[in-house]
């Protein structure tokens, strides 16, 4: 498969083409490392707190808008990942996951949708059943080697920092649906 070089922009690297992300419907994410820059913010009133990337959430409505689905699958729990899914309209969060491919099967099934038309960004060893199964694998910039060598897609951003707006921005352009979006805002401001 070739990827048209302006699907990618100045988006990050491709590190292989052997899976198609044009027909991509269900994108899951993992959370700390990829939703947040990793970093765990405890409190001295014993809450745990997160710090979630504004784009990144543009982006995961963008993608919601567009009909299809996304998931959250987290080894950690946190009442702030349930209150950000819940902004943002994701419907799918699975917390204190440690082994995440039995969830991916059954949210598969559960949705009826091929693992071919699957996407998945990670950034660290436990994430690397998934992304070995999935249609498309996406690491974030600073994930662990062995992550980005498993990778199709290595984004610019790190995790937490706008990695994840970068590659739902790449699987639309790959899908032909970014104009869509686009197409929203222009009429906003015209």
């Amino acid at each position: 498969m070739i990827i048209n070089a302006g699907i990618c922009g100045n988006m990050g690297k491709v590190h292989r083409v052997s899976r198609n992300p044009k027909n991509i419907q269900l994108l899951i994410l993992d959370v700390d490392g990829v939703l947040t820059d990793g970093s765990l913010i405890l409190g001295s009133d014993n809450q745990e707190y997160k710090l979630f990337n504004s784009k990144d959430g543009a982006a995961i409505k963008w993608w919601l808008r567009s009909g299809r689905q996304m998931a959250w699958i987290s080894g950690r729990e946190s009442p702030a990942v349930l209150h950000r899914a819940q902004q943002l309209g994701v419907q799918h969060v699975y917390q204190r996951i440690l082994e995440k491919l039995s969830v991916y099967s059954r949210l598969l099934e559960e949705l009826a949708i091929p693992e071919n038309k699957t996407a998945y960004i990670g950034d660290d060893l436990v994430d690397l059943p998934i992304m070995s199964r999935c249609g498309f694998a996406i690491s974030v910039a600073d994930a662990m080697d062995e992550i980005r060598t498993e990778a199709d897609l290595i984004t610019e951003r790190p995790g937490g920092r706008g990695a994840v707006a970068e590659a739902v921005r790449f699987l639309l352009q790959a899908a032909g649906d970014w104009e869509t979006v686009m197409a929203r805002y222009s009429q906003e401001v015209g």
